[in-house]
């Protein structure tokens, strides 16, 4: 069902790109019809354009609240083209047919993220725009509506090919993304108005990335967001499902740490981390802990990567690095293997929302993002013995770890070194063993070492099978009814512990 567009209502608050559809417009011979500064705009270029006020024989009211809310211009826009009812309707009221409608929305969220006042905020609600925009997708059947400027191209591709003629499957494309614009406009609004009391869940997320596939190859995968606000990708293949958990697992636990980190993790889970003067330290230091697991990681830094790390981190395989910066000589390095995916991080806080969500049963869960850490000043300890200056450094290090390591966990850490960790494991003790075993496997020595469990021990076994690997300090959350039990075998045995009153199970 072929339909030609004959009249064109245009009312947009930007004019970015405009010019090349209204030339392609009156080359077609089609008549203009809008508002104020788009008038203004169009009569600039020359063309002949009529006021919805010429229309509607009604002036803007309100302050501009009300222009283009008429059954004048609604009639035109809503009549179905092919109900005789309706034709003798809007010939009887003389209303004009409109065929395509060009439109955009006030910035509500931008004046809403650039701090606005309330009176700001609300007169950016836009009412007629909407009106016009959910009107023209609804008559879909007889109208072509453009909703956003990022619909420009294909409205300009379709004139210049159609001649101003479009078919049903044409004008209900351009409906689908007119909604699109609508629902999120509305999310938006509501999600303002709710103020994180959780009323309702909204979510409206744009810009979707089709992946290779999902978790698995028999899996569909997509990514919605802004990836190129985070981060530029600057080498290597297209990211992946699996890379994408990846990476917002290493910059969740990056952003945690101040000084001079590197972490290498696989499948979410840090495998090696340091804190060391240097990048080349600290990777030397993060690769010791498990150079097995490190192959076909992802590396993060926090500092700069000049030509002595990249060196190091490039004698192994492994699948993404990130960093803020890297020298011109470390690039030339890391280049050397085409696929490897190198990327500049710009912005740990847009990479990093309030909210977290997940998917199970016929529902969404929510929750608040764990952006808790424990200071110094917040932990407590709880023994006869106080934990050394050293030992506390690796005790905070070992709990920023153990946050971001899926439950049950346990980390072992010494020099602000990850030795080893046990993760998510059903049993603590289980967890515990696996991080032993594992310390032993690449001969690291745990006299002295730390331990940091992301809950309480319900029993005293963890701190008994620790003391016996040699550790002699411990941070855990505590809580537990038996609490005790666990702080007096520490006491017998001159062990250090020191509670932070937070949990951090991970799942």
């Amino acid at each position: 069902m072929s339909r030609k567009i004959q009249t064109a209502l245009i009312s947009v608050y930007h004019k970015d790109g405009l010019e090349d559809i209204l030339n392609e417009l009156n080359h077609l011979q089609i008549k203009f019809i809008s508002t104020g500064g788009t008038k203004d705009f169009i009569n600039s270029l020359g063309y002949e354009c009529d006021t919805v006020e010429d229309v509607s024989g009604y002036p803007s009211i309100l302050g501009g609240r009300v222009k283009t809310l008429h059954p004048k211009i609604f009639g035109g826009i809503l009549y179905r083209r092919e109900n005789e009812a309706d034709k003798k309707q809007v010939k009887s009221y003389d209303i004009p047919s409109i065929d395509l409608v060009i439109v955009d929305l006030y910035p509500f969220e931008e004046t809403v993220a650039e701090g606005g006042t309330e009176q700001e905020i609300i007169e950016k609600i836009d009412i007629g725009g909407i009106s016009l925009i959910r009107g023209a997708a609804k008559n879909y059947k007889d109208v072509i509506v453009v909703a956003s400027k990022e619909q420009y191209a294909p409205l300009l591709t379709l004139l210049q090919e159609k001649k101003g003629s479009s078919s049903i499957d044409d004008r209900r494309y351009f409906a689908s993304e007119a909604f699109k614009v609508s629902s999120g406009y509305d999310s938006a609004i509501f999600n303002y108005f709710d103020d994180n009391k959780g009323s309702a869940l909204r979510v409206s997320l744009n810009n979707p990335k089709q992946l290779r596939y999902g978790e698995n190859p028999h899996q569909n995968g997509s990514f919605y967001g802004n990836f190129d606000e985070v981060f530029e990708q600057i080498h290597g293949k297209e990211i992946s499902y699996n890379n994408l958990l990846d990476i917002d697992a290493a910059v969740s636990l990056i952003s945690d740490f101040d000084e001079t980190s590197l972490a290498i993790l696989k499948h979410n889970n840090a495998c090696g981390m340091a804190c060391r003067p240097t990048v080349k330290e600290a990777w030397d230091a993060a690769l010791s802990a498990d150079p097995v697991s490190a192959f076909g990681g992802v590396v993060i830094t926090n500092k700069n990567v000049d030509k002595e790390a990249a060196i190091a981190i490039n004698e192994i395989f492994f699948e993404v690095i990130i960093a803020p910066s890297y020298d011109k000589e470390a690039l030339d390095i890391l280049f050397q293997k085409k696929n490897r995916v190198i990327l500049i991080l710009k912005s740990v806080d847009k990479a990093k929302q309030k909210l977290q969500y997940r998917s199970v049963l016929n529902g969404t869960l929510v929750q608040d993002a764990n952006d808790n850490i424990q200071h110094r000043k917040e932990i407590k300890v709880v023994t006869d013995a106080a934990p050394t200056e050293g030992e506390i450094d690796d005790l905070l290090f070992a709990n920023k770890l153990v946050k971001h390591t899926k439950s049950n966990a346990i980390v072992l850490v010494k020099n602000k070194q990850l030795i080893a960790s046990g993760t998510g494991q059903t049993s603590r003790v289980d967890a515990l063993k696996q991080a032993i075993e594992k310390a032993g496997a690449f001969n690291f020595d745990l006299n002295g070492a730390v331990m940091a469990s992301d809950a309480f021990f319900p029993f005293p076994d963890c701190v008994e099978i620790a003391h016996d690997a040699g550790i002699t300090s411990v941070i855990q959350p505590g809580g537990s009814i038996r609490d005790t039990d666990s702080i007096n075998y520490c006491n017998n045995n001159k062990m250090s512990m020191v509670v932070t009153g937070t949990r951090h199970f991970k799942h």
